[in-house]
């Protein structure tokens, strides 16, 4: 029965039909299907359509045989508005037709946002709440005050609406607010002689109150607040000051007449 089967010429005509025709399929797949479902051997170099207008960047991927969607919008001074500032993929990648291009594009107007409060907060926690806003931390200075870098002021006040990415200057607690100094002698001086005293003395000037008064001439220092003789470094004074006092002119009460006929 075997051997009837393995001398069965139509056997041999199947087996040869089947393999035949197997290979024409691998060879048709592999130059004809394969490369018209892939693109095989078919490639787009992507142009750079940074640093030009949108319009302009739609135009030359449209003639590229490509798509483009805009991700994302970010304000930078450096572009004008609607101009392209990042693409993905970037320039000279070569992709399949039809692929879609990523463009990052300037932004029209400036996103506004509204400052936060970071007084009081430790610097690190300052500086990642200002980030979180979309605002640059600038200069750090520091003064004497007790708590060693928590934030004493900011240069923009908590509430002020400014454009995203605007600076804000933070004063810092240097730490070495637990020393405590002596008022120096600064009643009868002049403001600017007061004020060097003053942070001499490892204090700070807080808020400055004018008074007129007759007879002392203008910017001496007449009293300050709070009434003590010593403080906690890095405090502050509230400065009372001399002003010049206006002499106001009496008003003449009644009606001065005057008779034209010159009569009495």
């Amino acid at each position: 029965m075997l051997k009837a089967l393995f001398t069965n010429k139509y056997l041999y005509i199947i087996t040869f039909s089947l393999i035949a025709f197997g290979a024409v399929l691998l060879y048709a797949l592999d130059k004809f299907i394969m490369p018209e479902y892939t693109n095989y051997n078919e490639g787009v170099t992507v142009p750079d359509v940074t640093r030009i207008s949108l319009l302009e960047a739609e135009e030359l991927l449209t003639r590229y045989g490509l798509r483009f969607e805009v991700a994302d919008r970010r304000a930078n001074s450096a572009f004008p508005a609607n101009y392209v500032i990042d693409q993905a993929p970037g320039a000279a990648t070569i992709v399949k037709p039809n692929r879609k291009v990523y463009l990052t594009v300037n932004a029209a107007v400036k996103p506004q946002v509204i400052v936060p409060n970071v007084v009081n907060l430790s610097l690190r926690n300052a500086q990642i709440q200002l980030q979180n806003y979309g605002l640059e931390v600038g200069s750090i200075s520091y003064e004497s005050s007790r708590f060693k870098n928590a934030v004493l002021r900011q240069s923009v006040d908590e509430g002020v609406t400014v454009e995203k990415g605007t600076t804000v200057d933070l004063v810092v607690s240097d730490g070495l607010g637990d020393k405590i100094v002596e008022i120096p002698e600064i009643i009868g001086l002049r403001l600017p002689d007061a004020q060097l005293k003053i942070r001499e003395a490892g204090l700070r000037v807080g808020e400055i109150r004018f008074q007129p008064i007759k007879d002392i001439a203008p910017n001496v220092v007449l009293d300050f607040t709070p009434k003590v003789t010593s403080l906690v470094e890095g405090e502050s004074l509230t400065l009372v000051i001399s002003e010049r006092f206006e002499l106001i002119e009496e008003s003449e009460v009644g009606i001065v007449s005057a008779d034209s006929t010159g009569n009495n």
